[in-house]
This record gives C-alpha cells, structure tokens and sequence, in this order.
C-alpha cells in the first residue's frame, strides 16, 4: 500500500495536540502543539549526520503540510 508523504494525526486523549506524521525515511511524528519530535528509525552515526542536515527541512516540510491542509478546510 502506498501512503501519503505525510499524515494529520489525532487523538481525544490529547485535546490539543495536532500531530504530522511523516511516512517516508526518516519517519517520524511531530507534535505541533509543543513541537516534540518522535523518531520511528534507528540510527548509526552515519545516519546521525544526514539526519542532523535534514530534520530541520523536514520538520519545516510538516508545518507546511499542516497548513496547507487546514487551509482548504477553510475554503
């Protein structure tokens, strides 16, 4: 099955968190309300390193995923 690159998650035992899941490597899911990050890989050090690089632009990617999708709720 393939899934989208990222995912709206939620969950009623956390009113207030709104969570992006990232599908691809890295997986990851990120917390928007207090933007806590959960990582779903293991890594070596030399994915450590691509990591460090990439997390910033991913995290960025995931906001503007949610944004991107709560707009067209509101159009």
């Amino acid at each position: 099955m393939d899934f989208p690159k990222f995912l709206l998650g939620d969950n009623t035992d956390y009113p207030t968190a709104i969570f992006v899941i990232h599908t691809e490597f890295p997986r990851f899911i990120i917390n928007l309300e207090n933007d806590d990050v959960e990582w779903l890989e293991d890594f070596d050090q030399h994915d450590q390193k691509e990591l460090e690089m990439e997390a910033e632009s991913l995290i960025q990617q995931a906001t503007d995923f949610y944004d991107r999708e709560i707009s067209r709720y509101e159009d």
